[in-house]
C-alpha cells in the first residue's frame, strides 16, 4: 500500500484566511467572552473580520487562540467541532468531492497551507494502520494542548462529514498530562486516550483510506483543485516578505532603526515595503510587536537583564512604555512574568 505524502509545510507560520479567527471569536462570544478580549493584542479589528477576502498572519490568529484559551482553557475540543468542510472554502469543497478518503488526505497534505492548522499533521502507514501524528513541537506551551485538541477534533469532524458512517479510531495518545476533560475526549473520539505519550497520535484501520466518498465528483474536484493551486501560489508568493522582515528585526539594533532601516536592508523604499506587507495581510508595526514580544520573553527568562535593560534592547525610550506593551501582550507586567517563571528556572 502506497505511503501517504509529507505535508507541504513544516511550520504553522503561514498566512491564512480569516474564517478561523471569525469562528473562534464567534465561539468565544457564544461562551461569554467579549469580542474585545478575544481580539486583544492581535491587531485585528471587527471590520477586518467582516471582509471575507482578508488574510491574517498566523501570529494574529495565534493571539486570538491565546486569548480564547486563557478564558476557556478546556474548550479546545469543543472549538474544533465547529470546523466543517465548508469552513475551508474551496479547499473544503475539494475534500467533499474527492473519490476516497485517501484522495482527500493526499489533497489536504498537498495544500495544507490553505488550512488553519497549527499542529502540523503527518500521516503514514504502519502495520495496516494509518498513524496520524500532530506535531506541536513548534507551538508555545501555553496554547499547545488547546490547539492539539482543536486541530484533531476538527480533523475528526471533517472526516465524519466526508464519510457519514465515520472512521473509528483504534488508538489515541497525547503528549500533555491527563486533563480533567479526559472523559470528554474519550466520548468524542470513541477510544480511551493515553496521556504523557511521546507524540500526539491517532490510528485507524488503513482499509478506510480506499472507502468511496458519497459525494465524489471527479469534475468538481478537478475544478476545486485548480482553484486551490491558484490560491496557494498567490499566498506563498506573498508570505515571503513577512518572514524577511521578522528575520531582519531580530538583528541587534534593527528594532530601534524601525521601518526605514529594515526597508534599506531589503533594498526597497518604505512605501514599497508598506505595500508588500499590506498585501500579505500584516503591517510593520504588527511584525515589530511580534518580534518584541518573543525577544522580551526570551530576555526576561534568562534573568540576566533588568526590565530597564530589556526595554532598551527592544528599542523603547522608557521602561514604562515597555511595561505597558508587555502587559498588553501577556496580560501581566514584566515583573510578574519574571516571578512566575522563577520557580521553573531554578
Amino acid at each position: 500500500m502506497t505511503q501517504l505524502p509529507e505535508p507541504v509545510v513544516r511550520h504553522w507560520d503561514f498566512p491564512r484566511g480569516n474564517a478561523s479567527v471569525c469562528l473562534l471569536v464567534r465561539f468565544g462570544t457564544d461562551h461569554g467572552v467579549a469580542e474585545q478580549q478575544l481580539l486583544a493584542g492581535s491587531g485585528l479589528t471587527p471590520a477586518q473580520l467582516a471582509d471575507p477576502a482578508a488574510l491574517v498572519d498566523a501570529h494574529q490568529e495565534l493571539q486570538v487562540v491565546r486569548n480564547l484559551a486563557a478564558a476557556l482553557p478546556d474548550a479546545g475540543l469543543a472549538a474544533g467541532t465547529e470546523y466543517h468542510a465548508t469552513t475551508f472554502g474551496i479547499f473544503g469543497f475539494a475534500f467533499i468531492s474527492s473519490t476516497t478518503i485517501r484522495d482527500a488526505v493526499n489533497l489536504a497534505l498537498r495544500y495544507l497551507d490553505l488550512s488553519f492548522t497549527f499542529s502540523i499533521p503527518r500521516a503514514r502507514l504502519v502495520d495496516g494502520q494509518v498513524l496520524l501524528e500532530l506535531d506541536d513541537s513548534a507551538l508555545p506551551a501555553d496554547v499547545s494542548r488547546f490547539l492539539v485538541e482543536r486541530d484533531l477534533s476538527a480533523i475528526h469532524t471533517v472526516i465524519g462529514e466526508l464519510l457519514p458512517a465515520g472512521v473509528p479510531l483504534t488508538s489515541l495518545g497525547f503528549r500533555f498530562p491527563e486533563p480533567s476533560t479526559a472523559d470528554e475526549l474519550e466520548q468524542f473520539f470513541g477510544v480511551a486516550p493515553l496521556f504523557g505519550q511521546e507524540a500526539n497520535a491517532a490510528t485507524f484501520d488503513a482499509t478506510y483510506l480506499d472507502q468511496p466518498l458519497p459525494q465524489a465528483n471527479p469534475q468538481t474536484v478537478a475544478v476545486c483543485e485548480a482553484q486551490c493551486r491558484d490560491l496557494v501560489s498567490r499566498r506563498r508568493a506573498r508570505a515571503g516578505i513577512a518572514h524577511e522582515v521578522r528575520a531582519k528585526l531580530t538583528r541587534v539594533g534593527a528594532i530601534a532603526e524601525g521601518m526605514p532601516g529594515v526597508a534599506r536592508e531589503l533594498n526597497m523604499s518604505i512605501r514599497t515595503l508598506r505595500r508588500k506587507l499590506d498585501e500579505s495581510g500584516t503591517s510593520f508595526r504588527a511584525l515589530q510587536d511580534e518580534v518584541r514580544e518573543a525577544l522580551a520573553e526570551e530576555l526576561l527568562t534568562t534573568g540576566a537583564l533588568s526590565i530597564e535593560d530589556v526595554a532598551v534592547r527592544l528599542g523603547y525610550a522608557e521602561a514604562s512604555s515597555f511595561i505597558h506593551a508587555f502587559k498588553r501582550w501577556k496580560g501581566i507586567t514584566p515583573a510578574a512574568f519574571v516571578r512566575a517563571r522563577r520557580p521553573t528556572l531554578i
